[in-house]
């Protein structure tokens, strides 16, 4: 930690660095014109940088420049189990590495505080319709997890600096909202704004707090939770102006899903976004944290309010300390982080969102930015008039409603809402459907608190909304099985069924593998449409139900009024619900057990436990560019989903075959997700999404949907998984072509680990979703994007050809694309190396970020 310009922090004994002075001394004038963002990192650069390098670096900042790479160094590091647990993974197999060349594992630590939370694997087996269903789940959960359970618990003995909250206390993201972050954080005496990175894209939920916080990769994680700097260049910074406020009947989920269409147009991926204005001064915390927490699905890398009144308001609300409340209002403002000192900053970019403008919207049937007023769904075909054929499901049968994701149970207003509709429908007798499976599935268990105080748990139940889990769950793919009844009548009718979620993400083939589409909705329209029982319904014109006295009942008859919404929480929503659940929650408790050894003992047998093979073999060797064949031809928008899907395992899958053959019944197979700590398992998840389009496989001039592959030269198709053994057995260098936007989605790095593990060695894009850029790399794929004006149409590529790249790669520097055809002719196309920085080259040159690490440890134990 530097000393120049640290200072006394008035009002209080603590010190802080005054950034103000540092950027001053540069150029006058300049802290006032700065982005709340930007003064964040120059915080840190002046408390955390070498000061040989640190007034270059502050200049770029300054000068909004991007010719050189500056260092920041995140507080901390949050990560959920998946992805948390395949960071730990990697670490214990980095740890047998090094032992195997003489070196001490027990060294390598994270140096950074790490937190994981096991949120993400409990799947909802018995729905809300049954009161023991919580019970009942986490039992599912404990059994089938028991491999995962047992390493994550070998860690918090065998790794210092990791904290885990164990399963059944909430989701990751809510849980930091409502108390991981301090907003301001205070060591050796000196206070300084709360930073983190999360192994989730959804990380940003907590900027609503004024708190940088960006989702990364776990591999990136890794790096900074071994102490490393995160290297950067000046992001994009975008200010966006909120104008006018919601109109009475409007939730925060209409206004994100109406931000997120409209930031998708924009094209801010990648950027760090501001909101300001008198619309975003009015916004609750809850609000802003469910605009925040969207970020991955417009794209953005961070999602930030400034700090103001409103941030004050909740961190009392949710049982702050009153001191560190004091503290984080007086450092705000003695450093210009507070509302009021920010009204002179620039942006390189300003956009103005006018919030009276948003109705009542959902987003699908496929994607998150696919939104779609509510009024306008028969219009576009979604929804309309359906026969009613007494005991069978209709056409578009809703087979899930699930309030879930911390997007929106971390809102109160919105879970409220729910409650509120659910009891004004039970008072009229509208009922659930029976082929509806319903859940409420809470990020924290401070909703389950003020439900009860609220009078609303029942009616939630009685409608089919029991709290299922305090966990993921739905929004993750995570929605358990269906009834074997309802299941086989959607298999014999080929029916179109489809999902309803109040989560973030309705990618193709997530939610669950008979749910053909699914859509994004506020709490309240998911109420309403597991009483509907299908989206072929005009949810604001369409009768739900008769009242006892044969009158007609339609939406805006039970919807509640914004005055009873606010009553209702401000009433029931109190400090110390968060108090009880969190105080015991965070209860340091001294570890008395035994010690553990520094080597995990891998169990021969797992399917969710495998020491990583990233030292060994193929992984340890050269890449050398050259006669890569195409694993795949891609268009646009190709998710994580596409690349490494998270849902349940199918038995007729590569994965449920080898599960099979490892011993596993089906009723076990658990998710994709579950099973990333073993590489032989989650190798068979690449491109394993059945709703794929690889253009080299095509049928009668069509585009064949699903997981397959066509091996070349034969010209052979077949299922992706016996493509990429194939190619395997002939250490075929292969290479991916695909369209715009490619790796939308979450942070998984077994989107990029799954494809290198197959043999890739580049991927040649029209862009990139900035994680998975970050994880290829940290994977040692080499990302290459098209220059403006050519892609895979305009080259003619059909999958037939041979690749070779030539160039020195160096930052962003144009290489060559050589393309050989099949008749022999060749073709040498200009692409942008996107190793973005010296330290992403250094990365990829070394094989990637485990081997990386493995080299320089080594070095330095040496030294």
């Amino acid at each position: 930690m530097n000393t120049a310009n640290r200072k006394p922090l008035p009002g209080t004994q603590l010190d802080y660095f005054d950034t103000r002075a540092a950027v001053e001394a540069i150029q006058p004038g300049a802290y006032d014109t700065l982005p709340y963002t930007s003064r964040v990192l120059a915080e840190n650069l002046v408390r955390r940088c070498d000061p040989a390098t640190l007034n270059a670096s502050l200049s770029q900042l300054i000068e909004r420049k991007r010719d050189l790479d500056f260092p920041w160094f995140p507080a901390r590091v949050v990560c959920h189990d998946i992805l948390g647990q395949t960071a730990l993974v990697d670490l214990a197999g980095l740890r047998d590495a090094i032992a195997l060349q003489g070196g001490d594992p027990a060294q390598v630590n994270p140096v950074v505080p790490t937190q994981l939370i096991v949120d993400h694997s409990l799947a909802v087996e018995r729905g809300g319709f049954d009161p023991e269903a919580f019970e009942k789940n986490r039992a599912i959960e404990d059994r089938r997890n028991e491999d995962r359970f047992h390493f994550i618990n070998w860690t918090k003995k065998a790794f210092k600096n990791v904290d885990v909250i164990p399963p059944g206390n909430g989701i990751m993201h809510q849980i930091n909202l409502e108390k991981m972050s301090p907003v301001i954080q205070v060591r050796d005496g000196v206070a300084f704004p709360d930073t983190c990175v999360g192994t989730d894209s959804h990380t940003p939920h907590v900027d609503a707090l004024g708190v940088i916080a960006i989702g990364v990769g776990g591999l990136e994680a890794e790096s900074v939770m071994l102490g490393r700097a995160s290297w950067m260049r000046l992001p994009e910074s975008v200010g966006v102006e909120l104008t006018g406020k919601l109109q009475p009947g409007i939730t925060a989920t209409d206004m994100v899903l109406a931000l997120t269409e409209f930031l998708r147009q924009q094209k801010v991926v990648g950027a760090w976004l501001e909101f300001f204005g008198e619309g975003a001064s009015a916004l609750t915390l809850g609000d802003r944290a469910t605009i925040s927490n969207m970020a991955p699905e417009y794209g953005a890398t961070a999602a930030m309010f400034y700090i103001d009144q409103q941030t004050i308001d909740y961190l009392k609300l949710t049982g702050r300390e009153d001191e560190q409340v004091q503290l984080v209002e007086n450092y705000a403002k003695q450093t210009g982080l507070w509302a009021d000192s920010l009204k002179g900053a620039q942006y390189e970019r300003g956009l103005s969102f006018n919030l009276s403008s948003v109705v009542r919207n959902m987003a699908g049937p496929s994607n998150p930015h696919a939104r779609v007023a509510t009024s306008d769904l028969a219009a576009q075909g979604i929804s309309g008039q359906w026969d009613d054929v007494p005991g069978q499901m209709p056409d578009g049968a809703v087979i899930i409603a699930a309030i879930t994701s911390c997007t929106n149970t971390s809102n109160p207003r919105n879970v409220i809402a729910a409650g509120l509709l659910a009891r004004n429908a039970n008072k009229l007798g509208l009922a659930r459907k029976p082929w509806v499976k319903s859940s409420l599935a809470p990020g924290s268990k401070t909703v389950a608190l003020y439900l009860d105080e609220a009078g609303l748990t029942d009616e939630l139940e009685q409608l089919g909304f029991g709290v299922v889990a305090f966990a993921c769950t739905t929004c993750n793919g995570m929605s358990g099985a269906l009834d074997p009844v309802i299941q086989q009548e959607i298999i014999d009718r080929d029916l179109y069924a489809t999902a309803v979620l109040s989560g973030n993400r309705n990618f193709d083939g997530r939610i669950h593998p008979y749910a053909k589409q699914a859509f994004l909705a506020s709490p309240p329209l998911v109420v309403a449409y597991a009483i509907a029982g299908t989206i072929r319904f005009d949810i604001e014109k369409d009768v739900l139900g008769l009242d006892a006295n044969g009158k007609e009942i339609r939406l805006k008859d039970i919807w509640p009024s914004d005055e009873e919404i606010d009553a209702v929480v401000k009433a029931s929503v109190k400090p110390e619900q968060f108090r009880q659940v969190y105080i015991p929650m965070f209860a340091i408790h001294e570890d008395t057990g035994p010690r553990v050894e520094p080597l995990y003992d891998w169990r021969e047998m797992s399917t969710y436990i495998r020491r990583p093979p990233y030292w060994e073999g193929a992984l340890a060797g050269a890449r050398p560019l050259k006669g890569m064949r195409p694993l795949a031809v891609l268009p646009d928008n190709i998710t994580t989903d596409h690349l490494s899907p998270s849902n349940a395992i199918m038995l007729d899958s590569a994965a449920g075959e080898y599960l099979a053959k490892m011993g596993l019944p089906e009723e076990d197979f658990n998710s994709y997700a579950t099973h990333r700590g073993d590489h032989l398992t989650a190798q068979r998840a690449t491109f394993a999404n059945p709703k794929l389009f690889n253009e080299m496989v095509q049928e009668n001039g069509k585009i064949k949907q699903g997981s397959l592959a066509r091996v070349e030269p034969e010209g052979q198709v077949m299922r992706m998984w016996e493509a990429i053994e194939t190619y395997m057995e002939r250490k075929q260098p292969l290479i991916i072509i695909a369209g715009a936007d490619y790796g939308q989605g979450s942070s998984r790095d077994w989107a990029a680990k799954g494809v290198r593990l197959a043999g890739v060695e580049a991927i040649a894009a029209e862009g990139f979703e900035r994680i998975h850029r970050t994880n290829l790399v940290g994977m040692g794929v080499l990302p290459l994007e098209f220059k403006a004006g050519t892609d895979r149409k305009t080259l003619g590529i059909d999958g037939s050809e041979t690749f070779d790249v030539i160039g020195e790669r160096t930052p962003r520097a144009t290489l060559t694309l050589v393309i050989t055809r099949k008749n022999g002719e060749q073709v040498s196309v200009p692409v942008t190396c996107r190793l973005d920085t010296a330290e992403e080259v250094s990365i990829y040159e070394a094989g990637g970020v485990l081997q990386r690490f493995a080299q320089d440890f080594l070095e330095s134990a040496m030294a």
